[in-house]
């Protein structure tokens, strides 16, 4: 647990730093450099603490779902609204973000090929782990343009879609990397191949970026389109795992870890 306080507090560090800056280009380098190392967190925590994290996972997926919630409803939609210039409806982006995160999760889910059927000892590389890989890239890939997008807009709104990718990627790369010893791979390759994956960010942010001067509203399109994408996966993804907790106690628990993350998104309105 302490490793994970310490980490916490670097990236407030980290993103308080950012928060100082200007430049979007450098604004959104520096906050997909940090989404890139999470790739690392599955690796660290899984070695040190790898029981504690077990336990904790859920309320860790409790509080990225606040926090993705929270971006939305907070800090998105208000922003979005106040945006001229839309020549449609922006909700029907948000819309468009949904089933856009509907289809890369059917590419991810094409990973799991009946994987509880292989044997735990199997020394070759199952298909499962390569195609978490590519389902990850796309992932990311995603994740660095709706980044880039969110700076072109303002930087507070990009400070918190990075606060928000940060919180939803720690339990999925604990996962990920999980996924990736099982399917074969070593340790050491495991953390390679997840880092690179990872880095697919720095390509969305520089492909939104690089088009931001021929395409200046970009950015405004690609807000909405960030709304969909962290609603579907709050409602989707994270949400239900919650439900497979039944006992009172951890669902208290639970409700309060969310409006934990709904809090820390509150709270970055007071320092815009």
């Amino acid at each position: 647990m302490q490793t994970l306080t310490t980490f916490f507090a670097f990236a407030a560090k980290f993103l308080h730093a950012i928060a100082m800056l200007s430049s979007p280009l450098l604004l959104t380098l520096l906050s997909v450099l940090l989404v890139s190392l999470i790739s690392l967190v599955g690796i660290v925590l899984f070695s040190l603490h790898e029981r504690l994290i077990r336990k904790s996972l859920l309320l860790l997926v409790g509080f990225s779902a606040g926090a993705l919630l929270g971006d939305v409803f907070i800090h998105i939609f208000p922003e979005m609204l106040e945006k001229e210039g839309f020549a449609f409806s922006p909700f029907l982006l948000v819309l468009g973000g949904m089933l856009l995160s509907f289809v890369i999760e059917k590419v991810i889910h094409w990973r799991h090929c009946h994987c509880s059927a292989l044997p735990k000892d199997s020394m070759h590389i199952h298909p499962v782990g390569i195609m978490n890989l590519i389902g990850d890239a796309i992932h990311n890939f995603i994740d660095g343009a709706l980044i880039a997008g969110s700076y072109l807009i303002n930087p507070q709104i990009g400070v918190a879609t990075t606060i928000a990718v940060v919180l939803h990627e720690i339990p999925q790369e604990i996962g990920d990397f999980a996924v990736l010893l099982f399917s074969g791979f070593t340790t050491k390759r495991a953390t390679l191949f997840n880092l690179l994956s990872a880095c697919t960010a720095f390509a969305g942010a520089i492909v939104v970026l690089a088009a931001a001067h021929s395409l200046p509203f970009l950015g405004m399109y690609l807000l909405p389109i960030a709304a969909g994408n962290f609603l579907y996966i709050a409602g989707a993804d994270l949400m239900p795992e919650l439900h497979k907790e039944t006992r009172l106690s951890r669902a208290v628990l639970q409700l309060i870890v969310i409006l934990l993350g709904l809090s820390v998104m509150q709270l970055l309105t007071f320092v815009e």
